[in-house]
C-alpha cells in the first residue's frame, strides 16, 4: 500500500506513540480524580503536554490549553463561545466545514456572517477582508492552510488587521499544527485549534484548544471537573472551564510521545521533506495532458497537498482506480471543503487529493506519478466518464 491521504490523518505513527498510548492503557490514572500515585503521574503528564504544546503554539501561559476530542470540537467550543446574536464575524471560501456550519447554526442564531471570496487559484483578498470589517466585528475565523488546495493564510498579515480594528482572530491549524512554525503571540491569534492525528503525528481522537489570555470563552460543555463539586456552575478557570470530564489521557499520552519524536528530528527538517516530495509530484504531473491541478504553487511556503482531476473523470472513480490497480490510497470527493469547490468549479466533480508526510518515499512518489500518467493516457484514448455528481 502506498498512503498518501496524510491530510485526512497519518497512518505512519511512530513507535514510540504507539508505545506510550498502550502504556498509558495499562497503566494511566485519571488525572485530578485522585491524590494516589497513578492519578498524579496522569496530572503531571498532561501539564507536561500543555507545556510543550503552548511552547510549539508560542502561547505564554500553558494553563490556556484545554484538551479536545478534535479540531472540530474546538471550533465549536470557540464559535459558539466567543459569538453573540448581533455580532459580525468574517470568515472564507477557504473554510472546511468544522468551520462553516458552527458559523452557519450561529447565523441561524442572530449573528452576521460575511464569507470572503477567493481567486482562480484559491487565494484571498486581504484587502477584501479589511474592507468588509464593521463596527460590530466580533471575529475573524479562518484556516491556516487549505486542506484541498494546501494554499496558505498569511496568519501574520490576518493578525495585524485584527489587531488594528480589535478583532478576535481564530484559527484552524488542522493542516499546519506540526508542519509549519505558529507563533500565537508574534502572529495575533487569539484562539488556535488544532488536532493531533494529523502532522503532529499523534492518535486520533486527541486534539486541542488554545486561547489567549483575556479572552473568554463559554463553556460547550459542563460537568465533573475534579474541582468545586459542591459549585452549581462549572469552574470557570482555564483550562478547566474548557474540559468537563474526564480526559483522553491515552491520546494525551501519545500527543506527548509524538512531540518528542517531531522535536528530535526537527519540525523544519519534516517540512523540507514533505515539501520537496509534494513538489516533486507536482512538477511530474502539472504539464501531462487532461491533467487539471488546482492551487497556487507559485509560492514556496504551502501544504504539502497536490489536487487534481482527470478529464471530465468522477474524483471517485479516479481514486477507486489508484486505490484498486496500483495501491494509492488517496482521498476523493468534496473534502469537507464546498465552498472552495464551488470557487474552483468542481461542485459536480470533486478532487482528487494527494498529501504528503514526513513517512513517504520518493519511490511512492514516482508510482504515483506513473499511475497519473496511465490514468491521463487512458481517459485521452478511450474518452472519459462525465462526473457523476455524487460527491460526498
Amino acid at each position: 500500500m502506498i498512503y498518501l491521504d496524510n491530510a485526512a490523518t497519518t497512518i505512519q505513527k511512530p513507535e514510540v506513540v504507539v508505545e506510550a498510548v498502550a502504556s498509558a492503557m495499562r497503566h494511566m490514572g485519571n488525572a485530578g480524580r485522585g491524590a494516589h500515585e497513578v492519578s498524579l503521574d496522569s496530572s503531571r503528564l498532561i501539564y507536561d503536554t500543555r507545556q510543550q504544546l503552548a511552547k510549539l503554539f508560542g502561547l505564554e501561559d500553558p494553563t490556556g490549553v484545554a484538551f479536545t476530542a478534535n479540531s472540530t470540537a474546538g471550533l465549536n467550543i470557540a464559535i459558539q463561545g466567543i459569538l453573540n446574536p448581533g455580532d459580525h464575524v468574517i470568515s472564507t471560501a477557504m473554510e472546511h466545514n468544522s468551520v462553516l456550519r458552527p458559523l452557519y447554526r450561529m447565523q441561524e442564531q442572530g449573528i452576521e456572517l460575511t464569507i470572503l471570496p477567493v481567486d482562480r487559484l484559491g487565494n484571498l483578498c486581504y484587502e477584501d477582508m479589511e474592507r468588509e470589517i464593521r463596527s460590530t466585528t466580533k471575529a475573524i475565523v479562518c484556516t491556516h492552510a487549505s486542506n484541498l488546495t494546501g494554499n496558505l493564510i498569511d496568519l501574520k498579515r490576518v493578525g495585524k488587521i485584527a489587531a488594528a480594528h480589535g478583532v478576535l482572530l481564530i484559527v484552524d491549524a488542522s493542516q499546519s499544527a506540526g508542519v509549519f512554525e505558529i507563533n500565537m503571540s508574534e502572529m495575533g491569534i487569539d484562539v488556535l485549534c488544532f488536532t493531533g492525528h494529523k502532522s503532529l503525528l499523534g492518535p486520533q481522537g486527541i486534539g486541542g484548544i488554545c486561547v489567549k489570555k483575556g479572552v473568554e470563552i463559554r463553556p460547550l460543555f459542563v460537568g465533573g471537573s475534579g474541582v468545586h463539586s459542591y459549585q452549581k456552575n462549572h469552574p470557570a478557570r482555564m483550562p478547566t472551564a474548557l474540559e468537563a470530564g474526564t480526559l483522553n489521557g491515552h491520546g494525551i499520552a501519545g500527543l506527548h510521545a509524538a512531540r518528542a519524536y517531531r522535536e528530535e528530528i526537527g519540525i523544519g527538517k519534516m517540512r523540507e521533506r514533505e515539501l520537496a516530495l509534494m513538489q516533486y509530484f507536482y512538477e511530474e504531473i502539472k504539464d501531462i495532458p487532461n491533467v487539471t491541478v488546482y492551487g497556487d504553487f507559485t509560492v514556496k511556503m504551502r501544504a504539502p497537498i497536490v489536487t487534481l482531476n482527470i478529464g471530465d473523470y468522477d474524483s471517485g472513480e479516479v481514486a477507486d482506480e489508484l486505490a484498486l490497480t496500483y495501491g494509492i490510497m488517496t482521498r476523493a470527493g468534496a473534502h469537507c471543503a464546498p465552498l472552495l469547490h464551488e470557487a474552483l468549479g468542481t461542485k459536480e466533480q470533486g478532487a482528487v487529493r494527494f498529501s504528503f508526510a514526513y513517512s513517504n518515499t520518493e519511490a511512492e512518489v514516482e508510482e504515483a506519478i506513473r499511475a497519473i500518467r496511465e490514468l491521463a493516457q487512458d481517459s485521452g484514448r478511450s474518452g472519459p466518464s462525465k462526473a457523476a455528481g455524487n460527491i460526498q
